[in-house]
């Protein structure tokens, strides 16, 4: 650009003033609005109009309205102001210093827990972006042992060598069963009505847990139809269910968020059974993030 251009650019404030004019059709509004006396946004429009060459308003002594020059040139105005503007927001944003994050691997059954507990720390100040990454419970395993994922929200057993916190228990009190299923009619189900079917069951049933306890309950190798090494996504599930493949013992959370034409939820009377949830992460490497969602979770499960 030669140096007679930019000679006569005119300033934002100018470009400003003509545009908060043109939006009133008054000086003494657009006076106020941009907190100027009238005479000095007076003499910014007469500036303006003097560097382009045109006049921009025919003023009278009752009513300013725009010029055919001034209405062709008003929505070039508002485009600059608009740029301008998201100009400076997008160089206060770079000039922040980036807020912290974690990431945080979750369950697919405690997706909803990972939510409130990502919006609280979103909420707070200063605020923690968290990255949700749904993982099954072997792959966040090995990605907290392995120093990949610094936490995850997953069911029990824990891996060896982390630190768990905000623990709770999720009850299985129901069987998801094929709504054309004579056992859908019934008003409860034993382990001894289920000799005929097949229950859904991951193959790593840990010593303890809820999935080889009730492996024992359900005794004969028939019954059991083994669909992967772990059971995380049980919305997944449903679908073998309503296929007529098996029959899945649903969490709480489970029957009280997905609901489905083609499955019922039967209570289920098989002893105590739950499974247990915890925030694990490396122990020895809790960072301020961790130690942070750490009690952003604890604080949703009490307010839940």
């Amino acid at each position: 650009m030669t140096g007679s251009y930019w000679s006569v650019v005119p300033t934002l404030r100018d470009i400003e003033c003509f545009a908060v004019v043109a939006r009133h059709l008054g000086f003494s509004r657009a006076a106020a609005e941009l907190g100027m006396s009238q005479p000095a946004v007076s003499q910014s429009v007469g500036r303006l109009e003097r560097q382009l060459g045109v006049m921009l308003f025919a003023r009278t002594s009752r009513a300013v309205r725009l010029t055919p020059a001034g209405a062709a040139l008003l929505p070039y105005a508002d485009t600059v102001m608009e740029t301008a503007a998201a100009f400076t927001a997008e160089a206060a944003r770079l000039a922040a210093p980036p807020r912290p994050s974690i990431q945080l691997a979750y369950a697919p059954l405690v997706g909803g827990l990972a939510a409130r507990a990502a919006r609280r720390l979103a909420g707070r100040e200063p605020a923690i972006d968290v990255e949700l990454r749904p993982l099954g419970w072997r792959a966040a395993t090995e990605g907290l042992v392995r120093g990949e994922i610094p936490a995850a929200l997953l069911s029990a057993p824990f891996p060896v060598g982390c630190a768990t916190g905000a623990r709770f228990h999720v009850t299985v009190a129901h069987l998801a069963v094929p709504a054309g299923d004579p056992l859908a009619a019934l008003p409860r189900v034993t382990p001894a009505l289920l000799g005929r079917h097949k229950i859904l069951l991951p193959r790593v049933r840990p010593p303890g847990g809820m999935w080889a306890r009730l492996a024992v309950t359900l005794r004969g190798t028939y019954q059991h139809h083994e669909v992967a090494d772990d059971v995380d996504d049980f919305a997944a599930l449903l679908d073998l269910v309503a296929a007529g493949i098996g029959l899945l013992p649903a969490p709480r959370l489970l029957t009280a968020s997905i609901r489905r034409p083609d499955v019922r939820y039967v209570p289920f009377d098989a002893g105590d059974l739950r499974l247990t949830f915890g925030l694990a992460w490396p122990a020895g490497r809790a960072s301020a993030e961790v130690t942070t969602l750490v009690h952003a979770v604890q604080e949703t499960l009490w307010t839940r």
